[in-house]
Order: structure tokens, then sequence, then C-alpha cells
């Protein structure tokens, strides 16, 4: 089944509210098997929401619309629908019913306009709204088949997942659903992933291979159809191998999780320790790590030395690798590597990772932005500095700095560095 989601209200025209509702029934179809091909918004205008049905329904077997069911003049999804089916529309008794009992439980004066919220198309199937009053409406007409959800999220899920779901089910019958893993990769950019993987995507039918990108980390979602995880875990383990084959280096989690999760799960299984000292990302590591539930057994604790002082009162950094007009400086290797040794030693840690660098916007001792090291400090072995050129902005650069130095840890607790 073929889907479009029509999403109704001028707000939303005017970026007056964000469309998270479109984002929120792709999910849940997708998970019922069907296919959206399209997402339309329209304003509240019923020539052109009429318009817009009329396109849909050309090209989708399902449409799903949030938005105008509501009780003013302006709520127009329920009429302009009917007027396009040529059917009538009749009163939904125990929406109403519900509605007045509301009114008379607020010792207010029942307000006329609000019967629109109990109407229903003509030969409409009601879903109930547990969170709200309008009566959400299904139908099917012609072999096309017609959805009608109110649009404040808070009503809208509720009634998707419940009456909606149930009744699309029914109209799909024995279907397959959408089965997906997702892989997480880090230290690749979107495009670097995709040139070793190209073949593959260029080439695939079924599963499907869909990348996904966002800063510091990059995501493909591997899906299939099918009757059941089992007859999905088939379908999708010859490629999935694939996938890993070229990938070694940069595969983290075969699930939707942050590096830092899978960094604090292997830590803990390892019982192994971590202490961070931070200049330029100014403790960005630090709350990455933390947000992840477990991670106080195995995140000792970190500092952010911004100044020079700092650096050496804190981290023991010599002053000479600081200043003067030989030292290299607190931008430069030989610092990262003293400030990660300074930060294993005084946490007594097995790992600690130091960031020093100029994230911009201006130059900072004449290094340009952009330009950061990375240390890594292991108990046992020796110390470990990456160089990087980052671009992007401020926030940007702090962060793919960030997630670079949680991608050099992984590797090292992973053995693959």
């Amino acid at each position: 089944m073929r889907a479009e989601i029509i999403a109704v209200g001028t707000e939303l025209l005017l970026g007056q509210i964000v469309n998270t509702n479109a984002q929120y029934l792709s999910r849940g179809l997708a998970e019922l098997g069907i296919d959206v091909y399209y997402q339309t918004v329209a304003g509240d205008n019923k020539e052109r929401l009429i318009q817009a049905i009329d396109i849909a329904r050309g090209r989708a077997d399902l449409l799903v619309f949030t938005g105008g069911l509501g009780p003013t003049l302006d709520d127009l999804t329920r009429d302009a629908l009917a007027e396009y089916l040529g059917r009538g529309i009749e009163l939904h008794e125990p929406t109403m019913a519900k509605i007045a009992s509301m009114f008379a439980g607020r010792g207010g004066a029942f307000v006329e306009s609000n019967r629109r919220q109990a109407l229903l198309i003509e030969g409409a199937t009601p879903l109930r709204n547990d969170t709200g009053l309008a009566v959400g409406n299904a139908l099917a007409v012609e072999g096309t088949c017609y959805l009608l959800l109110p649009g404040p999220p808070r009503e809208m899920k509720p009634m998707f997942d419940n009456d909606g779901s149930t009744w699309l089910k029914e109209q799909l019958g024995p279907a397959k659903k959408l089965h997906s893993v997702m892989l997480k990769f880090a230290g690749i950019g979107e495009s670097g992933l995709e040139d070793l993987l190209i073949d593959l995507i260029r080439e695939q039918q079924d599963p499907t291979i869909a990348p996904y990108a966002k800063e510091g980390e990059v995501a493909i979602r591997v899906s299939t159809k099918a009757a059941d995880s089992e007859e999905a875990a088939r379908k999708l383990e010859g490629t999935l191998t694939a996938i890993r084959g070229r990938t070694l280096a940069h595969l983290y989690a075969e699930e939707d999780v942050p590096i830092e999760a899978t960094i604090v799960r292997t830590l803990t299984e390892q019982q192994r320790t971590l202490s961070l000292a931070e200049s330029c990302t100014g403790g960005m590591v630090s709350q990455l790590v933390t947000t992840i539930p477990g991670s106080a057994v195995v995140f000792l604790g970190g500092v952010v030395t911004y100044s020079n002082a700092m650096k050496t009162g804190q981290l023991g950094v010599p002053a000479e690798l600081l200043e003067g007009p030989e030292a290299p400086g607190a931008i430069s290797a030989e610092t990262a590597a003293s400030m990660a040794e300074g930060m294993r030693s005084a946490a007594d840690s097995d790992f600690a990772l130091s960031i020093t660098g100029n994230a911009g916007p201006g130059a900072s001792e004449d290094k340009p932005v952009g330009l950061v090291y990375v240390g890594l400090a292991e108990r046992g072995r020796e110390t470990r500095v990456e160089k990087l050129q980052l671009s992007g902005d401020r926030e940007g650069i702090r962060l793919r700095a960030a997630k670079r130095a949680l991608y050099m840890l992984w590797l090292s607790l992973t053995g693959r560095s």
C-alpha cells in the first residue's frame, strides 16, 4: 500500500509550528508495511485542500490527514473530503454526548460550534479520541483509504496507535511488515562510507540501504519486508555481512545508539575506566559520556583546562611546552600528549582522552581555525596523538572533535587501532 500524508494548517506553511506529526506517522506506517511516498502540507483553504486530495488520490492508495477537525470554521478537512467524495456529513452521537458532558462538568455554556468535532463523513468508521474531543474518521472508497486524524500530537498519536492502526491492519490483511537494522559508524563521513558501499547501494533491490548523516557519525538503515522476524533475518543477513566486512574499522553498533553508549558499555564489560582533559571542547566529551546511564561505573572524572596556567597546575603540562619562542604551544601534539598523560596519572584511570585546539572563530597562537589535537593515554601503552583539521562553525568543530576523540578510544577498546 502506498501512502501520502496530508498535514492541514496554514500555521505549518507559515513556519509557526513544526510538522512533527508527519515524522511520527511515517515511522508508524512503515512499521505496518505501508510505504510513504509523499508528504503534503495544505493551508486552511477548501479549494486548495480539495486540489491536494485529488493529486494524492492519483498516486496513493492511502491518504492520511492530520489537522482540520476542530470546532472553528477554518477546520475544513472533513468538509473538503466529504465534498470531494460527494458524501454527506452526520453526527456521531457518542462523541456529541462526550462533548456535552464535558461542558456540563465545567459548568460552562455549550458552544454550538463544538458540534463540528462530533461530525463524521457518511459511512466513515469513528476513531475514538482518548485525549481530546474531535472524533477521527476512517473510510475506504473505490479502492482508496482515507484516515482523518486531529492535529495536536497528544491527540493524533494515541488515535493513530489505537483505532487508526487497527483499522489499517483490517484493510491490509496479512501484509508483510517492514523490518530494519540500523548500523552506526564513526570516524568516517557520509561520502566516505558511500564510497565503501557504492556497488551495494547502486544494485540494491531487497533489502534496501538508506544512509543518514549527522554531526560526527553516520548511520545506515538496512530494511526488508517480511512476514516475521525470522524471514527478515534471512533476507537481511547477506547484505549485513557484506557491509560488516567492508566497514570493520568504523561500524561500532548495530542499533541506533551514539558511540558514547557503546564506549560506556564496552568499558563496563572490560572493567576499565576513563578520565578526560578538555580544552577547546569545554567539557563536551564529559557531557556526552555522562548522559549514558551507568557511566558513573567507568567514568572517573575530568577537567576543563582552558588557560595555560590550568594546564600546568591541574595536569602538570610543562610550561616550556606552552610558552616561549621555541614552545610548540597549547595547540600542539606535545601538549595533547602531556594533558592525556597528566590526566591519566592524576585519576589513575585505564584511559585518558585529551583535546586541545582552536574552534574559532579567530586564529589562536597563529594556528588555523579547526586545528585540533586529540591525545589518548592508555595504561601500559605508548600515548597516541591524532592531528585533525576540521571545518565548520565553532559548535560543529567542537562536536566533531569530541566524537573523533571517542572514536579513537573505541578503536583502542576493540583492538582495531
